[in-house]
């Protein structure tokens, strides 16, 4: 059984940077193409980024390409997502998921199986 589990959110102001991270438990954690997305009450969940199994692909939603940086460590079981000069909107609940299967380009939630419960992250203006 695949678990992910978020963790790093919290409240920040704007302009600050905040690193979230997953932890990939259950399952070969280098099989997995990963992902975040983020979801604001009343709102769809929506893509922020993805990466591949090896790292060597990620995608990025356009709004965030240039502020936020992806990444894992496939020693430790992890990804990061790395958040710079956070603005108000950013304001979310952000989820780590994971599908196994071949190495690509995923973005849409039905991409993924597998879902952590999430972390806040709050900026405030």
């Amino acid at each position: 059984q695949v678990q992910l589990e978020e963790s790093g959110g919290g409240l920040v102001q704007a302009g600050d940077s905040l690193r979230v991270s997953c932890l990939v438990s259950g399952g070969a954690f280098s099989k997995h193409n990963v992902a975040w997305f983020r979801q604001v009450p009343g709102k769809e969940r929506e893509f922020v980024v993805s990466i591949s199994r090896g790292g060597t692909i990620t995608d990025y939603a356009d709004s965030m390409k240039d502020r936020f940086t992806i990444s894992r460590d496939n020693a430790q079981n992890m990804v990061f997502l790395d958040m710079n000069n956070l603005k108000p909107e950013d304001t979310a609940v952000y989820y780590c998921a994971a599908r196994t299967g071949y190495s690509g380009r995923y973005t849409h939630i039905s991409d993924y199986a597998y879902w952590g419960q999430g972390t806040q992250v709050t900026v405030s203006s």
